[in-house]
């Protein structure tokens, strides 16, 4: 075939795109049908609950974490869905270095462009993993756009408007952590097994139908163990009673261990946990930075969606790792600037 049959066979194809523009992929129609179900039954487990104020809350938290999470996990998934469908191989290989240690710090920098939360991250970076990204680099990236996104920022700044220096902390923090599990990985997690997700190859059907089956696949896969998670969150969320909390504030070291637990259970969105740690007044700043800096990185939806995607032994390994990186890193940083 020659060059100008080439164009002239490209020219038709995008008549014909043009003319039948591929249809939503069944993935978004799902998420708007959760979305529209979690709303509707809440309301009717409100109305069951009658005047038990747990169950209530149980319900409204839990609609609270999965409705907070699926718009971002719908951007994650689109996100991924695209770089499968219509980004070359090539293209992500040359944008990180091929060496691990040197392609940490670059992914972990290039997360403040994905503005979302944790949600998204976790399928954006099974896709980069497909795509031929080392595991270390797309773990980091995992890590640090949760963290240091602008949006994530911005709403630490509006949360602390009194505390100027908190918005620096969270961004040291949170990227200092990605960059650290990113090289521990690096040097000490390649005999872990991990199972990243299966690229996904459409037969003859083009660009888009492999866009429309990665989508469906990653937001099913994904939001399955996001409503695992927020089910637990919401028991724990009921369960812990607050007053307990408020003996312990007053010990430093052990504030900031229960303030990141808390994080690790309550399962807040990054977008969302600068309001909530801001509320909690009876603690240090360390201990509310340390809230802020574990949250994005290790809780329990986040947990569960890394389990369901790249396996159990993952997770057993890279949970508790991050969790420690996350808290040390909390304690330094709020020293020295807080």
């Amino acid at each position: 075939m020659t060059t100008q049959d080439r164009l002239a066979e490209q020219r038709r194809e995008r008549r014909e795109r043009l003319r039948n523009p591929p249809t939503p992929p069944v993935g978004v129609l799902v998420l708007v049908g959760v979305c529209v179900a979690a709303m509707v039954g809440q309301e009717i487990f409100v109305v069951l609950a009658g005047d038990r104020p747990a169950l209530q809350a149980w319900s409204t938290v839990f609609v609270a974490i999965v409705l907070q999470a699926l718009p971002f996990l719908g951007l994650g998934v689109l996100l991924s869905g695209l770089i499968a469908a219509f980004v070359p191989d090539r293209v992500l290989q040359r944008v990180l270095p091929r060496r691990a240690g040197l392609a940490v710090p670059v992914a972990g920098v290039a997360g403040a462009a994905l503005p979302g939360c944790e949600c998204a991250s976790v399928p954006f970076a099974g896709r980069m993993m497909t795509r031929g990204v080392a595991p270390s680099a797309a773990l980091a990236f995992m890590l640090s756009s949760p963290a240091i996104n602008p949006v994530v920022l911005v709403a630490t700044a509006v949360a602390f408007p009194q505390e100027p220096m908190m918005v620096m902390a969270r961004c040291l923090g949170g990227l200092g952590t990605a960059l650290i599990v990113g090289w521990v990985w690096a040097r000490f997690g390649r005999d872990v097994p991990l199972r990243p997700p299966r690229a996904i190859h459409a037969e003859d059907g083009g660009p888009w139908e492999t866009f429309r089956l990665t989508v469906q696949h990653d937001l099913l896969q994904s939001g399955g163990f996001l409503v695992v998670g927020a089910l637990f969150a919401a028991t724990l969320n009921v369960a812990v009673d607050p007053a307990w909390s408020l003996s312990v504030a007053g010990v430093p070291i052990v504030s900031v261990l229960v303030l990141a637990v808390l994080a690790v259970l309550l399962a807040v969105c990054s977008e969302a946990d600068a309001f909530v740690a801001a509320s909690l007044t009876g603690f240090s700043p360390t201990a509310e930075l340390a809230f802020m800096v574990v949250g994005p990185v290790v809780d329990l939806k986040l947990v569960a969606m890394q389990t369901g995607t790249f396996g159990q032994a993952f997770s057993r390994r890279f949970a508790p790792l991050t969790f420690v990186v996350a808290v040390v890193l909390s304690l330094v940083v709020g020293t020295v600037l807080l």
